[in-house]
């Protein structure tokens, strides 16, 4: 690529630190661009329901690298929000007002939180996590909060429980913690995990109305019970930031459409992390996923395009949580899993659940046995996959199957 070519990414969070850094390893010697509407370095988001928010991981850890990486690496580090896209043209317009053209355009935008879409949703003491500037405010609300309410039971709800120091109650309005990203053992187990641990937890129970004065003090729920609270994190999930993609006319479902390469229906333009919908060999289907897996790997596969080598985006999806001391970390998507063998002791809080779809293996949870995840995901790496007529559940062992199935090869 001549020194001529400029490549902007829009969005500094993960995918697109990666995007950047990849292209500069990868020998490209343009321009390299990469506008973030936050001040500063890009920094870790998993860190924010976790160390950091706990205290014991400072801002230092956080960045992703200093502001030396940037000047070396010659990336031109922008801090202001992209108001416009002039596909015609081939720029972008911030805000501010400054334009900046380019030769092909990465949209990291990420995703924003879902609101609470009830009464009092904006009282003083409702709070959501997903920047740093969030975090701050939550930890300094722990301080004097007395009664602290979680609004659902996903990842970053159940994060914020495990390291907020204190019993809290979490209302999630599904039959289960970790619904959408997890099979009902592993949710069975972390609601006793969380229950050990002290906290209130409510299943099938929707959030109606938040009251309160100068600020939050009770969360009604469906049933009509009201819960004292002075602070109520709201995790209810997100949505991928699509705007300014569907604001150019690029196709927008559940994300911004990309194909196999990532690359939107304009040839300059693509799209990668939590607001790219892609197809997932894994899945079969268009997916939009949400981890530091997908972002990183996303990144990689649109910079080898950028620099002509262009492979079809397949990496395998993992995913991975800390909570109440236990690691859990999945291999795989679960999506159409019709089911399941668990293998290893869950009185011991060591064991996996493997799931299939049509009698093959298409994921892997495990929970306190890091092998069992490592040796998953090379599993997922074989021609053809494992099938649960290969499986004795009592005996099952993920690494002495790949032990047989090197040999076999």
């Amino acid at each position: 690529m001549g020194a001529q070519n400029t490549v902007l990414v829009v969005g500094a969070g993960q995918s697109g630190f990666q995007a950047v850094a990849s292209l500069r390893d990868r020998g490209f010697d343009g321009r390299v661009v990469l506008v973030g509407d936050e001040p500063g370095v890009p920094y870790q988001r998993p860190p924010l329901s976790k160390a950091y928010l706990a205290g014991t991981a400072g801002l230092e850890q956080l960045h992703l690298r200093g502001e030396d990486f940037f000047a070396e690496k010659d990336i031109e580090l922008l801090a202001g929000r992209v108001a416009e896209i002039d596909r015609e043209a081939a720029k972008v317009r911030l805000e501010e007002g400054t334009e900046l053209a380019y030769d092909h355009l990465v949209l990291a935008t990420g995703s924003r939180n879902r609101t609470l879409p009830v009464p009092g949703a904006d009282l003083p003491g409702v709070l959501t996590l997903r920047t740093r500037d969030d975090a701050d405010r939550l930890r300094a609300s722990l301080v004097e909060a007395r009664d602290v309410v979680v609004v659902g039971g996903g990842f970053i709800g159940l994060e914020f429980a495990s390291h907020a120091g204190r019993p809290v109650t979490i209302v999630e309005a599904q039959d289960r913690l970790l619904n959408r990203v997890a099979t009902p053992e592993i949710s069975a187990y972390f609601a006793a995990l969380h229950r050990e641990a002290g906290h209130t937890v409510l299943l099938g129970q929707g959030v109606s109305a938040l009251h309160g004065d100068d600020r939050v003090r009770e969360v009604e729920l469906s049933d009509g019970r009201r819960l004292p609270a002075d602070l109520v994190v709201v995790a209810v999930g997100v949505v991928p930031e699509t705007t300014l993609a569907a604001e150019a006319g690029l196709p927008v479902d559940n994300g911004v459409v990309v194909d196999a390469h990532l690359r939107t229906t304009d040839e300059k333009i693509f799209a990668i992390g939590d607001c790219a919908n892609f197809p997932c060999v894994q899945a079969g289907a268009a997916t939009r996923l949400e981890s530091v897996q997908n972002a990183v790997d996303q990144a990689r596969c649109v910079a080898a395009a950028i620099t002509g080598t262009p492979e079809p985006y397949a990496s395998l999806p993992w995913f991975w949580t800390d909570q109440s001391g236990a690691k859990l970390q999945i291999a795989g998507i679960l999506s159409g899993a019709d089911k399941t063998v668990v293998a290893g002791d869950q009185d011991t809080g060591k064991f996996s659940v493997l799931s299939f779809r049509d009698d093959v293996l298409i994921a892997v949870e495990s929970v306190n046995r890091p092998a069992d995840h490592i040796a998953a995901r090379r599993l997922f790496t074989a021609d053809p996959h494992p099938r649960y007529a290969d499986l004795r559940a009592s005996e099952f062992n993920l690494k002495e199957h790949l032990k047989a199935a090197s040999t076999r090869g």
